[in-house]
């Protein structure tokens, strides 16, 4: 998917338990209104997800996590015709199979293929779909156990340039690969702010960098916003620093203020 600006992938959690906003749009109809009002808001893909990756949340199940998902993505393939893309959030291969079959376009898989051995499979044989490669090392329960680093900028980028190796030799096209620093996975408010002070260096491994920080806690920290939404002021200012530093996607839980203020970049570009 190429831009010549900062996409916004707006988020849509099909669960009851996101950190953010879980519950709000967890039945069908609740969904699809809101992925209408983020088609109306100018969103570029729209991210659907079936199950929490919030620091300490429980898996679901194959057979839950498809039910939540694909009549959402059916029902999106249907409505959408202006080139939005749709996305299936999910580390399971079959359930990004399915999405796929169902109209996805974009796999996000936070765990970049280790969560599931099938999934890079699946991935080369369907050359069309862009793959969302996030730095991981471990599921919701227990990944901050593993928020240990020597450096963190040059371990999470070898740790991704790792995972490009073993996708790409599975047959994964580079072309197919955007990479992900998995900000606040495994990681502390210090990684957290140390990756993004230093993106330009993950950006050196030669593949588009989306960021997704919306709302997460180390903002909260930073402005002593409690409340999700109240984090919502810095993650726009965070998405106007990327956007200068030409990354090439932000996941956020708004649209508008995103798009609003990516204009305001490309503005003062000129």
């Amino acid at each position: 998917m190429l831009n010549d600006r900062t996409l916004v992938m707006g988020i849509l959690n099909v669960t009851p338990d996101s950190f953010a906003d879980g519950g709000r749009h967890f039945d069908f109809e609740s969904a699809i209104n809101r992925a209408r009002e983020m088609i109306s808001e100018g969103v570029d893909i729209i991210d659907v997800g079936g199950e929490s990756t919030r620091p300490g949340a429980d898996r679901v199940s194959e057979e839950e996590e498809l039910d939540r998902v694909i009549p959402v993505i059916t029902e999106l393939s249907e409505i959408l015709n202006n080139g939005i893309v749709i996305s299936i959030d999910t580390t399971r291969a079959n359930i990004a199979q399915a999405a796929i079959g169902a109209g996805a376009t974009l796999v996000n898989d936070v765990s970049g293929g280790l969560a599931d051995p099938k999934m890079a499979t699946l991935i080369a044989s369907n050359s069309a779909i862009q793959y969302v490669v996030m730095h991981w090392r471990g599921h919701a329960k227990d990944m901050q156990k593993a928020a240990q680093y020597k450096n963190v900028v040059s371990d999470v980028k070898e740790e991704l340039e790792n995972r490009v190796i073993a996708l790409t030799r599975a047959g994964v096209l580079p072309e197919q690969i955007i990479l992900d620093p998995g900000i606040g996975f495994s990681k502390s408010a210090e990684h957290n702010w140390e990756l993004l002070r230093n993106i330009d260096r993950i950006a050196l491994l030669g593949f588009p960098i989306v960021v997704g920080a919306s709302r997460k806690r180390f903002l909260g920290d930073l402005i002593g916003a409690h409340s999700a939404d109240d984090r919502e002021s810095a993650t726009i200012a965070l998405t106007t620093y990327l956007a200068r530093s030409g990354i090439w996607g932000v996941r956020t839980h708004s649209v508008k203020p995103h798009r609003d203020a990516i204009a305001v970049v490309e503005e003062m570009k000129k």
